[in-house]
């Protein structure tokens, strides 16, 4: 169904589609619209749901949503009435900028082409500039997809895409329900698991060998990567810093780990 079926089907009943102007991507709001998104296939960055409102139709968005993992929020209606002033009937969603791609498609499809897997796996990234940033870091550098979670993720909105130079729609996104099940899988794969953090023995100017299929996994810069990631990884690295500030801003982090995996790919061939 295209978008300009949905604009009709706004005006038929209430609810319907806008363009949010403050982040470019566009809104959708009232049950039935939202719920004839998901059963058509659109790819849904979020969704909003008023606290205490259930019924039939809520139901179906929160189960049809729960398989595509979509993240849903149950919020006051004060805070729809924020998102938009027409009649959301306790329901508003936005329509993601990207298409989310499956992980193992994308994990398959690299090793049949002969090629070594680059990925990277972020965990709880949530400003949009910083991921924008990663972004165009890791389309620079070779990663062949990024991996997000459904929940606790940046929003894939208008300034992510613009920090990002347009390399959002360049490299494959995957949202994952389950980064553990994610790495684990990553892992059963014959790809290495190297996370990034300052809790290593292993500094990054040891000439640690990032060649072969690797997964990258970057943490927030309140709390790092999560305990329960940092068990999974076959290798810890750390940046070496000389300053008197302890870290750096998660995308220049991701910068110079990515750049080693690619100075180190380079002089392989």
């Amino acid at each position: 169904m295209e978008k300009r079926n949905y604009r009709e089907l706004g005006n038929r009943r209430p609810g319907g589609f806008k363009k949010d102007n403050a982040d470019k991507i566009e809104m959708i709001f009232g049950l039935r619209p939202i719920l004839e998104a998901l059963a058509a296939g659109k790819t849904l960055e979020r969704i909003y749901l008023q606290k205490g409102q259930r019924n039939s139709v809520t139901a179906d968005i929160t189960e049809m949503a729960r398989k595509a993992h979509v993240p849903i929020a149950s919020v006051p209606i004060e805070k729809l009435d924020s998102l938009t002033r027409k009649n959301h009937q306790g329901a508003v969603a936005y329509l993601s900028m990207v298409t989310y791609l499956p992980l193992g498609n994308i994990v398959t499809s690299l090793f049949d082409e002969g090629k070594d897997p680059l990925i990277l796996v972020l965990d709880r990234i949530t400003d949009v500039r910083n991921f924008g940033a990663i972004a165009r870091n890791a389309e620079c550098l070779g990663v062949d997809a990024i991996v997000i979670p459904s929940h606790g993720a940046a929003q894939v909105n208008g300034d992510a895409v613009k920090t990002s130079a347009g390399a959002l729609n360049r490299i494959p996104v995957c949202r994952e329900h389950n980064l553990k099940e994610t790495l684990d899988y990553l892992h059963n794969s014959g790809i290495r698991i190297v996370a990034c953090t300052e809790k290593s023995d292993h500094s990054l100017e040891e000439n640690v060998d990032l060649t072969g299929p690797l997964a990258i996994v970057m943490g927030s810069e309140e709390d790092g990567i999560s305990p329960e990631y940092l068990k999974r990884s076959d290798l810890r690295i750390k940046i070496p810093m000389v300053g008197k500030i302890s870290s750096l801003n998660v995308s220049v982090a991701s910068g110079i780990m990515l750049y080693e995996v690619l100075k180190q790919r380079l002089l392989q061939r």
